[in-house]
């Protein structure tokens, strides 16, 4: 149930889009998930070498684009093929998804320009006190 709830919500920051993709990406950002919560994402990613993209999507400022390539490479081909799988889409087309929604979901999930230690549940607690 929770699951349900947080890809409605993602989907909600996203403007709407392909529910089962929005459920891969809430288990990509879920405390208990492969990457181990928004912090552990922002971590692997910054040590795949992507760390001037990543700050870009907490901070404040612009989001700095990062290629499928670069994304699929910094999360894992097998984990990424997975991922596919389970959004019932081809990895090519993937990547291109989740290079448009990855920025977007970081960038509105840390809208003080700080990762929140609890992972995803303390992100989406601190937006609600935004909006």
């Amino acid at each position: 149930m929770l699951d349900k709830l947080v890809s409605g919500a993602l989907q909600g920051l996203a403007g709407g889009g392909n529910n089962t993709l929005m459920q891969v990406v809430a288990s990509m950002l879920s405390n208990n998930g492969q990457f181990g919560g928004l912090a552990g994402l922002v971590n692997q990613l910054q040590q795949a070498g992507l760390g001037e993209q990543i700050n870009s999507w907490v901070s404040n400022g612009r989001n700095l684009p990062v290629s499928a390539d670069q994304l699929m490479e910094a999360l894992g081909q097998g984990r990424v093929q997975q991922m596919a799988r389970d959004a019932g889409v081809e990895p090519n087309q993937f990547g291109g998804q989740l290079v448009e929604l990855l920025p977007q979901m970081v960038d509105k999930l840390t809208p003080q320009g700080q990762v929140p230690s609890g992972g995803l549940d303390d992100a989406l607690s601190s937006l609600a006190k935004l909006i």
